[in-house]
This record gives C-alpha cells, structure tokens and sequence, in this order.
C-alpha cells in the first residue's frame, strides 16, 4: 500500500486548499478510504469518509459543510476540498485506508 498527499499549505482563515491522495499497491477502486488529521499536541481525528464507489461520505461534525471528500477511481486519487478553513484546522492530514494504512502527510496551516 503506498498513499502520497499533496495539496498542503499555508493559507489566511476562511480560505480553501485542494488535498490530493494517489494511491497504489492495492485495489483502490473497492477500498472505502479516510481523511484523517494530527493538529499539534493532539491524536489522530478522523475527519471524512468515502465509501468505494463515491456515493456515501461522512463527515466530523466540525467541517460538516466546509469540507467535501471525493475520489476518482480511474485515477485511483482521493481528494479533500477544504472552504472557509478555521485556525483550528491547522494539522498533518492523511489519507488512510480502512486497514489503517496511511501516507506520510500534508501540512495545513491556517494562519493569518
């Protein structure tokens, strides 16, 4: 299993950043597949997630309506879409798979 973010940055509150995942190394297309994030001092949260074919998401309660997860699976690629970001979403985040398999990270900040 290899998961590789990208996307990450600094950018002002309210704004927006695009993650990207590119998986490989295991059957992307039937895997359901998480976002999880690690701000600092903190554990791992879980923060949305989508089922194989794209039709069920879920979402933690705090970017329900700011964050939409979606994947394209002939690209086998997830994809985070992030709006009117808080400070408090500053962390690493992670794809993951269910099996717990997840890449190295993506820096998010949100600073002014």
């Amino acid at each position: 299993v290899q998961l590789v973010e990208s996307g990450g940055g600094l950018v002002q509150p309210g704004g927006s950043l695009r993650l990207s995942c590119a998986a490989s190394g295991f059957t992307f297309s039937t895997a359901t597949m998480w976002w999880v994030r690690q701000a600092p001092g903190k554990g791992l949260e879980r923060v949305s997630a989508i089922n194989a074919g794209g039709s069920i998401t879920t979402y933690e309660d705090s970017v329900k309506g700011r964050f939409t997860i979606s994947r394209d699976n002939t690209k086998n690629t997830l994809y985070l879409q992030m709006n009117s970001l808080k400070s408090e979403d500053t962390a690493v985040y992670y794809c993951a798979t269910a099996g717990g398999s997840r890449g190295q990270g993506t820096q998010v900040t949100v600073s002014s």
